[in-house]
């Protein structure tokens, strides 16, 4: 039997939920990938819940973490590397350093970076995250998954439409570039996969009171099919089908009902159709 493919995955972690690494580790090994995941911060629950507890992970941890992985030669086993939501900005370093390691040891590997810092709402991340992550993880990313707001900061271009969202994503400098939160008309919400050629998306109605965690669980479903093998717009299809699936299961839940509905992340129906942009 072949080795199943494997993802170093630097991202939050909670005790109760679905966000960061608590939803990324179960959906990607659901779709037969294996996750080594290191926690950014280690929380009792998902701070949009009001009142929690937990800590931050010291970037030196971090360090420790990954050196211990690399004493055994194991990150050359790694096809990809996803990083989400940082505690401190000195862990972008930390997870700048993690990448060049990886890919020392496996050239082929995919590090797909995540830059989660805010949403419609505004920025939520702490002081100079956002900031560290444009200038330490960008220029290493071979994929990037910022919504509508994330792209917008990172650019400083206005994104109210499909063609906004793919000519400020080719501006990043990425060879690929996955968009979620997208306005499309008719009241519906998309996902655009960009690369420096082509351009797919896909979008269904809004939906109202989900619980977080749909960015956390795109990014770490699309990485799994390109480290499968599957083309970006093979990718955008089954993440986005499985995302859409899940969240419309989960509407009104406090939480994702991840575990309830785990089928919809290897069969969703209806699978979202996929269209050039």
């Amino acid at each position: 039997m072949a080795e199943a493919r494997c993802i170093l995955s630097i991202q939050s972690e909670v005790v109760r939920g679905h966000v960061g690494n608590s939803v990324a580790r179960f959906a990607m090994q659901r779709v037969g990938v294996d996750v080594w995941a290191v926690p950014t911060v280690l929380l009792s629950n998902h701070p949009g819940h009001g009142h929690f507890r937990g800590e931050v992970t010291p970037a030196s941890r971090i360090d420790d973490l990954i050196a211990g992985l690399g004493a055994h030669r194991w990150l050359a086993r790694c096809d990809g590397v996803l990083s989400g939501y940082l505690g401190a900005a000195d862990q972008a370093r930390a997870v700048a350093d993690a990448v060049r390691k990886v890919k020392r040891e496996n050239s082929r590997a995919i590090y797909l970076l995540d830059p989660v810092f805010g949403d419609d709402d505004g920025a939520y991340a702490r002081a100079g995250v956002a900031e560290a992550m444009a200038r330490d993880l960008l220029p290493l990313a071979d994929i990037v998954t910022p919504n509508r707001f994330e792209l917008s900061s990172l650019t400083s271009k206005r994104i109210e439409s499909a063609a906004d969202a793919v000519a400020a994503a080719r501006t990043l400098g990425v060879a690929e570039v996955v968009v979620t939160s997208v306005q499309f008309p008719g009241g519906q919400i998309g996902t655009i996969a960009v690369t420096r050629e082509e351009a797919w998306a896909t979008s269904s109605a809004r939906i109202d009171n989900v619980p977080h965690g749909s960015g956390d669980l795109l990014a770490a479903l699309y990485l799994a099919a390109r480290v499968q093998g599957e083309a970006a717009a093979a990718a955008l299809e089954r993440a986005s089908s499985a995302v859409d699936f899940i969240l419309r299961a989960s509407a009104g839940a406090d939480e994702l009902l991840l575990i309830e509905h785990q089928r919809g992340l290897l069969e969703p129906a209806p699978r979202l159709a996929v269209r050039a942009v």
